[in-house]
C-alpha cells in the first residue's frame, strides 16, 4: 500500500480521463496548499496566490499532452522560455512558491500524485512553522535613518557621536541632494541599542541638522529582487 503511494498512476505514456481527473483535483489541492502556506503572514498579491493555485494544475496539463512526444516537448520548452523575458524578479518567497508549484505540476503531470501532496505537505509545513516559530529573526533590528540638512552643513563626521551614544552600528546607504541643491538626503542603516530613547535620539539629531526633516522606520525590503 504504502509503495503504491509513490507509484505512477499514467502507464506507458497514455491515460484516462478517470487519470485525467485524479491528477488535475491533487494539482489543484496542492496548488491550494501552496498558496496559504506562502500568503499567510506574507506580503504577497493576490495574483501571486491566483498563480499558484493554478500553476500546477497548468503545467500537470502541459506534461501529460507533451509525455513521450519528443518534438511536443522541444516546442513547449521553447514557448516556456519566453515567460522569462515577460517577467520581473521576485523576492526569494515568490520564486520558491512558484518552482514548488511547478514541482507539483511535473509529479501530477507524470501521474506521482502521491509524491506530489506529501511534498507539498511537508515543504509548505516546514514554510509555514518557519514563519510561526519565527526561527530567524535575520536584519528585524535594523531601521532605515533618513537625515535632511542643509548644503552648507558639513555633514561628514556632524552626526558621529550621537550615533556612537544611541545606536550599536550605522552604515551610510544613500546620499542625495534635493530641493534643487539646497538640502542634502542622508540615509542610513541603523541598529538601536536596547532601551533607546527615540525622542531623545531625534532630538539630539535636530540639533545638528537645522531642525529640518528625520525619519526613522522599519527597514523595508525590496518586494522586487531576492
Amino acid at each position: 500500500m504504502f509503495n503504491l503511494l509513490f507509484s505512477s498512476i499514467i502507464s506507458d505514456g497514455t491515460f484516462t480521463g478517470g487519470e485525467f481527473f485524479v491528477s488535475t483535483i491533487v494539482a489543484l489541492l496542492c496548488g491550494l496548499v501552496i498558496a496559504f502556506s506562502f500568503g499567510i503572514r506574507n506580503r504577497c498579491s493576490k495574483s501571486l496566490v491566483i498563480t499558484l493555485v493554478l500553476l500546477p494544475a497548468i503545467v500537470e496539463l502541459v506534461i501529460i499532452l507533451v509525455n513521450g512526444n519528443i518534438g511536443t516537448g522541444v516546442a513547449v520548452a521553447g514557448a516556456f522560455s519566453l515567460v522569462r523575458f515577460r517577467s520581473t524578479p521576485g523576492r526569494g518567497q515568490e520564486i520558491t512558491g512558484i518552482f514548488l508549484a511547478m514541482a507539483v505540476g511535473l509529479a501530477t503531470g507524470m501521474g506521482y500524485v502521491g509524491i506530489a501532496a506529501v511534498f507539498t505537505i511537508i515543504i509548505s509545513g516546514i514554510h509555514w512553522m518557519m514563519h510561526m516559530t519565527k526561527w530567524y529573526t535575520g536584519n528585524e533590528t535594523v531601521r532605515t535613518l533618513r537625515i535632511t540638512v542643509p548644503e552648507n552643513l558639513d555633514y561628514e563626521g556632524k552626526f558621529e557621536d550621537i550615533f556612537e551614544q544611541y545606536l550599536v552600528s550605522y552604515q551610510y546607504e544613500e546620499v542625495k541632494t534635493s530641493n534643487m541643491g539646497s538640502l542634502y538626503k542622508l540615509t542610513l542603516s541603523v541598529v538601536p541599542k536596547a532601551n533607546m530613547s527615540t525622542k531623545d535620539f531625534l532630538d539630539a539629531i535636530r540639533t545638528r541638522n537645522g531642525n529640518l526633516d528625520i525619519s526613522l522606520g522599519r527597514k523595508i525590503e525590496n518586494t522586487d529582487s531576492l
